[in-house]
């Protein structure tokens, strides 16, 4: 699997980003969704990765900058078609090694707290993220978990 800076223009990354709002939109209120957008995962402090086995897209995810020490995870998503295949596992190795040479002291992340969200809470605490406050200009919500992990 190779894993690359993605400008967010291709198609399939479109199409992946798409999919993941649509599930965010049947699994949470839409208040409580915090998932970004195309244009919103092109802001500076964002740098998003696909990931590709060959030339078939598998997966994503993004690190946004909150500041000097402390980064964010944000879009991770993997291809409903390479399900429990490790790619998360692996695009989540990739985001963690990249704030580590960044110098942040601390990674953080949002997901949702229903049962669709399970898996994904797993693997996070599988990486030793811990359950924590809301961080950033998140707030308090039923729909929501927070979690951290310190580099």
């Amino acid at each position: 699997m190779e894993i690359k800076v993605d400008d967010l223009s291709g198609i399939e990354v479109a199409k992946l980003i798409g999919g993941h709002l649509q599930n965010m939109a049947l699994h949470s209120p839409p208040e409580s969704i915090h998932a970004l957008g195309l244009e919103e995962l092109k802001k500076p402090e964002i740098t998003f990765w696909s990931a590709w086995e060959k030339d078939e897209l598998v997966g994503c995810g993004a690190l946004k900058e909150l500041d000097s020490s402390h980064g964010e995870i944000k879009s991770m998503k993997t291809s409903p078609n390479h399900l429990r295949k490790g790619i998360a596992k692996q695009i989540l190795q990739h985001i963690i090694g990249e704030a580590q040479k960044r110098g942040y002291r601390r990674l953080s992340l949002e997901t949702g707290s229903m049962a669709a969200f399970d898996s994904a809470r797993h693997l996070y605490e599988k990486f030793e993220f811990h359950y924590c406050e809301p961080f950033a200009d998140y707030k308090e919500d039923p729909n929501s978990v927070f979690m951290t992990k310190e580099l």
